[in-house]
């Protein structure tokens, strides 16, 4: 009997082409899974195509939920933005769909998965480590990496060499990916880093000179730093995200090109439509910075920056990742409230927040008649938190010979630096 392969089954042309190649070439039986984590991919008879394709058996899993309340929230809870921008949609999909090859892979006693990565990106590494992480055992086959198949034209050709059914042609402008939290797009002339992106490449998201001239506002409610609900409504993690998705999608916000540092050392021009995930991001921030006290918001954008490069960098299945996610989760504990986004012309704005856990207090902030602040304490404490700059300037600054502080005595003179002038008598 011929061991088992699970493949991560798109039922685009290069996983269809996999089905084929990977008997070809390892002699192995190829269990398909087709996993759904909220794109908009048409998912009706992928089964069936795979099955035809060759495929011993095949898988078709609903996950949005899990990907939503395992990957999303967490991820969100940590205002995890890889290079301050990119929301990570496809990178917090990927160890998700990983856990479910294993799963199947377990299932079906396979002894491998295998995936449509190339060896330029990000997601083999993703795939990969996730992998080995979960099921050391297990071996990870990448075609991509090995087919000597070098275009698009030559795996279409494959497949009507093998009969493999498939309903593309050999125009393909762009590379897409979708999940609920994000669509990504690169390729084709978006390669040209001065080639403003074309309307045509967005699905999700209105031009802003489209959007509607009057603004909209909406309301998200938090509840320990997980959004509940729109508007006062209650909904569940896929409702709030599909809603709020197209709500503003329409307005136009969530657009985001991006020259970004790929793990591999790539450089890569990447278009971004996010509009859920750019609002919620937005809002979250807000509401942490009226409930977290300064040093907690301060440390938490450090470990905001550690928790978006290691869900990048694919190190979702790791100790470190446990150690962050107790970090978050304690930071969230009064991360409770609601605000309030107002969306127009492509901008998604915050505009007010509330919170019973609050720290931001009214009558000690005000300058207003309603103003508790004890004023005369202000001067004791001005002279305490100045004392190191004072006594400095008197026993350094102020003495006899000091030159005034300016920034030019910042900058240590040659001879401070060490440098010697050459003597006189020196013959060189």
């Amino acid at each position: 009997m011929a061991e088992k392969v699970v493949l991560a089954y798109s039922g685009g042309l290069d996983t269809s082409v996999a089905i084929r190649w990977i008997k070809e070439t390892y002699g192995m039986d190829v269990v398909t899974l087709t996993i759904d984590l909220g794109g908009a991919s048409n998912l009706a008879g992928v089964k069936e195509r795979a099955l035809k394709t060759g495929a011993v058996n095949a898988y078709v899993v609903d996950a949005k939920e899990t990907f939503v309340n395992d990957f999303i929230i967490p991820a969100l809870k940590a205002d995890a933005v890889y290079e301050g921008v990119y929301p990570l949609a496809t990178a917090l999909g990927r160890p998700l769909i990983a856990k479910l090859l294993v799963e199947i892979a377990r299932k079906e006693k396979a002894t491998a998965i295998a995936h449509g990565c190339t060896g330029k990106g990000n997601d083999q590494v993703r795939f990969d480590v996730s992998t080995h992480a979960l099921a050391p055992d297990l071996k990870v086959i990448a075609p991509a990496r090995e087919w000597d198949m070098t275009d698009r034209q030559a795996e279409i050709a494959y497949a009507k060499k093998h009969n493999i059914p498939l309903t593309v042609t050999a125009e393909k402008p762009y590379s897409t990916d979708e999940n609920l939290w994000g669509r990504s797009i690169e390729g084709g002339k978006l390669e040209n880093a001065m080639t403003e992106p074309p309307e045509e490449i967005y699905a999700w998201t209105k031009s802003a000179k489209d959007a509607p001239e009057k603004a909209e506002y909406v309301e998200i409610g938090f509840e320990e730093g997980a959004p509940v609900s729109l508007d006062g409504e209650r909904l569940s993690g896929i409702a709030l995200i599909s809603q709020l998705h197209a709500l503003a999608g329409r307005h136009g916000a969530g657009r985001v090109d991006h020259l970004e540092n790929r793990l591999v050392g790539i450089k890569s021009r990447e278009i971004y439509e996010a509009p859920a995930a750019t609002v919620l991001l937005q809002a979250h921030l807000a509401l942490e910075g009226m409930t977290l006290s300064k040093d907690q918001a301060r440390l938490k954008a450090k470990i905001a920056q550690e928790y978006a490069d290691l869900i990048y960098n694919g190190l979702w299945f790791t100790a470190y990742h446990q150690d962050l996610a107790a970090y978050v989760a304690s930071t969230q504990r009064h991360v409770t409230g609601n605000v309030r986004v107002r969306l127009h012309k492509g901008g998604a704005v915050v505009v007010g927040r509330e919170s019973k856990r609050s720290l931001y207090n009214v009558s000690l902030a005000s300058y207003g008649h309603e103003d508790s602040f004890d004023h005369s304490k202000a001067e004791g404490f001005i002279h305490v938190y100045g004392l190191p700059v004072s006594t400095q300037a008197s026993a350094q600054l102020l003495t006899k010979g000091s030159a005034p502080f300016s920034l030019a005595t910042a900058q240590p003179s040659k001879k401070a630096a060490g440098a010697r002038a050459p003597s006189k008598k020196s013959s060189r």
